[in-house]
């Protein structure tokens, strides 16, 4: 424990929230310190993170701290168990976690070169402990010897700590510290400098570890960033590491990700095998003392009699396993756990049996469930099983997974752990109430979490969702169609619609195929006279043209749209003033069922963009409807003033076209379903003549 020094946050014996009584300090660090606490109401031990004053009133970090915290649903003993994030009543915010006692490897490899079989037990472990962290989307991104502590200082107790910069891969979740580089040059996987991080560079992670710690020295990754990124593209010297070590090195870090291993799961399955019991005799582990038989007295001749004895008999009893028990004991897995995913990157299944019968019922639950081909020795068997109930239950659990698109499960003992997809909201509800049935059944405690999918939502869907209501012109998505909204992603739809009854009835539909997504409608409700215009318009862009609208007593520029009594808006079209060989064509929609045409017209038939317009501060402007002021002085033609008799909404909608519209010019006025007749005809005949619409919409009101 170390003392007391002037800059701690906290101090001995000072007790926060009532309940944590703090005994040291554990470690330092730039932004917070680490302490060792007793819980005075349970007496457990725990560690608590605290961050510096500077740092506690800073959003970024709280936001670390936070995500950190929600580590707390990860349920596995590889994996440092969170409990709260809290604040100090001198405003310092702190983590509370358990306390692991014993050495990281990073102390151990300092002080010795570890054993191969040592190194696999511990990535076996570690490995164990990200399938329930990437199951949960979490992505550790600094896995190194300094985060990895063995408990008691036992191998098969390793435990991941230290998720301070994990990355969330959820639907729509954000990275802690954003999608720059995060985790340390030496451990990091190549596409980790490009500012990627997934779950296999968790695994490249994972084998630097190894090698460093077999080594006993941290790797040399580069000395400039030049160098770093050369080396990370070449795989690792691995020469001299004993195999199946090696092996297990070298498929952990692979450059490519096509060449490195496609999951924790698989690197556990991996390791099942090579941690499997081994002998010089038919594939089972030899005597501990290496089968040396030490013959004194009595008890010598007696051993060699029994010998005698079996080959007299033809070594029957040998050859029938009687003896199988008493030579080759059957290993204790403790905790007892089986863990098993299934989805579009294929299955895994792994873990261990009681005996041969309860590993084929496994497999063959787990085969019904995914379709999947399991290998014989998915299971090795070993002792320490929970109850009688144990096999059966998790048997139960495969078939209720059956249907799933995707899933992935722990069981640890008598606690699972299940994150998975289902294809609709009722499915999620029908197998959330069949798994809690389950659990109370099967007196397992679960964490069970289901998110209603797909996984990826192709925007082409969105947009096939949306066609029977763009009665208003299009709705578009904020995506283009061959782009995915990923689960947990915001959907917003822009465009115009004839009724809040409407739009609501499109939420409602967008929202049943979305799953667990929002969607936010961004749609400005219209009129129908309005709307049966937009359906008719060519579905181009306003390109570089602009409807501004101002004030006819200020000349101030409106912004909102929104004019009330007494009020005399005026309308310019504003374009750059390079554009040529175009023709302009203005149109008010009004909320009567009248249009006007408000350039050409008769008073003013000129059209020509060049020939029109004044050019002010690098812009060409052409006033439309025009101030009191203009009238009066003779410089306009059209003007409203806003009264009773306007109130709702009009719509200023300027084409841009190649050539003149409608002839020479439209009546001054005319009928809705008139310019709709007009416009249709206009497009048939003359295709790809407009280039450009851009409309805003007028909203008198009271």
């Amino acid at each position: 424990m170390i003392d007391r020094l002037p800059g701690d946050i906290f101090r001995q014996g000072q007790v926060l929230n009532h309940t944590y009584e703090i005994e040291g300090v554990l470690g330092r660090g730039g932004t917070g310190e680490v302490y060792r606490a007793r819980n005075q109401i349970s007496g457990r031990i725990v560690a608590i993170k605290a961050l510096n004053a500077q740092f506690s009133g800073n959003d970024d970090y709280i936001e670390l701290m936070k995500r950190e915290e929600q580590m707390r649903d990860v349920l596995n003993d590889a994996v440092v168990r969170y409990t709260e994030c809290s604040r100090s009543d001198q405003g310092h915010v702190f983590l509370v976690m358990d306390f692991i006692d014993g050495p990281s490897m990073n102390d151990v490899m300092m002080h010795r070169r570890m054993d191969p079989r040592e190194l696999m037990i511990i990535a076996h472990r570690v490995a164990e402990g990200l399938v329930a962290a990437h199951g949960h989307g979490i992505v550790h991104r600094d896995l190194s010897p300094d985060n990895v502590v063995l408990r008691d200082g036992a191998a098969e107790k390793a435990t991941i700590i230290d998720f301070g910069i994990a990355k969330d891969t959820s639907a729509g979740a954000k990275t802690i510290v954003g999608n720059e580089f995060a985790g340390k040059y030496e451990y990091a996987a190549p596409e980790q400098l490009d500012g990627r991080a997934e779950k296999r560079s968790d695994l490249y992670a994972l084998g630097a570890t190894l090698l460093a710690a077999y080594r006993g020295q941290i790797p040399f990754s580069g000395s400039t960033p030049g160098e770093i990124v050369r080396r990370k593209q070449s795989r690792l010297d691995t020469e001299g590491v004993p195999e199946p070590l090696k092996g297990l090195i070298d498929w952990l870090t692979a450059p490519s990700l096509a060449d490195r291993a496609p999951s924790a799961e698989a690197v556990v399955a991996r390791l099942n095998q090579s941690l499997r019991p081994v002998s010089t005799r038919g594939g089972r582990q030899a005597p501990p003392d290496g089968g040396q038989v030490e013959r004194k007295g009595r008890g010598g001749t007696f051993a060699l009699l029994f010998v005698l004895l079996l080959g007299l008999i033809g070594g029957g009893a040998w050859y029938a396993g009687l003896m199988e028990p008493y030579l080759n004991p059957i290993p204790v897995a403790s905790p007892y756990r089986l863990t098993a995913s299934f989805g579009p990157d294929g299955s895994a299944l792994s873990g261990n049996a009681p005996d041969a019968e309860a590993a084929l019922r496994l497999r063959q639950a787990f085969a019904a469930a995914t379709g999947a081909t399991v290998a014989e020795d998915a299971l090795p068997i070993a002792k320490g099983v929970p109850d009688d109930r144990w096999i059966g239950s998790v048997s139960d659990l495969f078939a209720i997974l059956q249907g799933l698109p995707e899933w992935t499960l722990t069981v640890t003992d008598n606690t699972a752990s299940l994150s998975g997809i289902a294809d609709s909201g009722a499915q999620a509800d029908e197998k959330q109430t069949a798994l809690a049935d389950w659990a109370t059944r099967a007196g397992i405690k679960a964490n069970l979490e289901l998110t209603v999918g797909p996984r990826k939502l192709q925007s082409e869907a969105v947009l096939d969702a949306l066609a029977p209501f763009a009665l208003c012109g299009p709705l578009t998505p904020d995506r283009g169609p061959l782009q995915i909204y990923a689960l947990g992603d915001t959907i917003v739809v822009t465009g115009a619609m004839e009724s809040i009854e409407a739009r609501d009835t499109l939420q409602t539909a967008l929202e049943s195929i979305v799953g667990d997504r929002s969607v936010r409608l961004d749609v400005v409700i219209l009129n129908k006279d309005l709307c049966t215009v937009r359906k008719v318009l060519p579905p181009v862009g306003p390109g570089d043209a602009v409807v501004w609208f101002g004030d006819g007593a200020t000349g101030e520029v409106n912004l909102s749209g929104i004019y009330h009594p007494g009020d005399n808006p005026i309308v310019e079209i504003l374009v750059p003033p390079n554009l040529s060989n175009l023709s302009l064509w203005v149109l008010v929609v009004d909320n009567t069922n009248q249009v006007f045409s408000l350039l050409p017209n008769e008073k003013q038939p000129e059209h020509d963009l060049e020939k029109i317009g004044t050019v002010v501060d690098g812009l060409r402007r052409v006033r439309v409807l025009h101030s009191l002021e203009d009238i009066k002085a003779k410089r306009g033609e059209f003007m409203i003033t806003v009264d009773a008799a306007n109130f709702g909404k009009s719509e200023i909608i300027a084409i841009l076209s190649k050539t003149a519209l409608f002839g020479t010019r439209l009546p001054a006025t005319l009928s809705v379903g008139g310019l709709a007749d007009e416009l249709q005809a206009e497009i048939a005949r003359n295709p790809g003549n407009i280039v450009a619409v851009a409309s805003r919409v007028i909203d008198a009101r009271p």
